[in-house]
């Protein structure tokens, strides 16, 4: 059946921790997104397929093969798909520099904007201490994280029943806890030190399941967020913005298909 309204078009689509193969992937929703943004060029940047979960036992409903199937239309229309790996799904590492069905597998990226700035892409857990050095500590870590995604996903269902707004209990917990804004600050002047050695105007990442947009470390730091809490992408629009996409604050938009203006990057505008 035909879709019902028309696609928002892009020049191109950041995603990243939809961690699909787990109950906390909020598949639903991120269906609703793809069908209603069509981007030029799509960068998957890493814990997409969720690589973890499913060592420890299988799940895959209908709704998370919809979403690769989606994401493979897309492809068979003309989109560029670039697959960058995080540690979640490490297991792609092994095939970087290999095109699958047109899909490029790769260890980062250089995207350059249609106003001629460059932003390094990668997934962001080669600057996590804890994953690189105490993975025994990050797997306890996820196990911790997964207790909080199942109260969140219980806590939102009633909220949705007294109808209220979708709120991240796992979000509000991370930002209150001093070791964990530390833990981020220190992650994201990382990656823009990361992003100023290799002489690009910015980073564009994932990992910490964090969206955000700021100059805070004297280049542009962006992070996409995930799929599993805050239901948040970037775009980049034809004349070079880009723009945080909140798509769980916006549930007109899911039954619509339409996105609301989002305050962006500090310095540009939304188009």
């Amino acid at each position: 059946m035909a879709e019902a309204f028309e696609a928002v078009r892009v020049r191109t689509l950041f995603l990243s921790d939809l961690h699909l193969g787990t109950r906390g992937c909020q598949a639903g929703p991120l269906l609703a997104f793809l069908k209603a943004y069509d981007a030029d060029i799509i960068y998957l940047v890493g814990d997409i397929v969720d690589g973890w979960k499913l060592k420890s036992g299988w799940y895959w409903p209908q709704a998370h093969n919809d979403v690769v199937q989606k994401l493979l239309r897309k492809v068979r229309k003309g989109a560029k798909l670039v697959y960058i790996p995080g540690n979640h799904d490490e297991f792609l590492r092994d095939y970087i520099g290999v095109n699958l069905g047109g899909i490029e597998l790769a260890d980062h990226a250089l995207h350059e904007t249609a106003d001629g700035k460059r932003y390094l892409v990668i997934h962001g857990d080669q600057f996590d201490l804890v994953v690189r050095h105490a993975r025994w500590l990050a797997l306890l870590g996820d196990g911790a994280y997964t207790a909080a995604l199942f109260v969140n996903t219980h806590l939102n269902i009633l909220r949705r029943r007294l109808g209220l707004t979708y709120w991240s209990l796992s979000s509000w917990a991370k930002l209150r806890v001093k070791n964990a804004v530390n833990y981020i600050s220190r992650f994201e002047d990382l990656l823009a030190s990361e992003a100023r050695r290799q002489e690009a105007d910015g980073v564009i990442c994932g990992h910490i399941h964090h969206a955000v947009m700021h100059v805070r470390f004297g280049i542009a730091y962006v992070n996409t967020g995930d799929w599993v809490e805050s239901c948040t992408a970037v775009v980049e629009h034809y004349d070079g913005t880009l723009q945080l996409i909140r798509w769980a604050e916006q549930p007109e938009a899911q039954a619509e298909g339409r996105s609301q203006s989002v305050p962006a990057l500090a310095g540009t505008r939304v188009a």
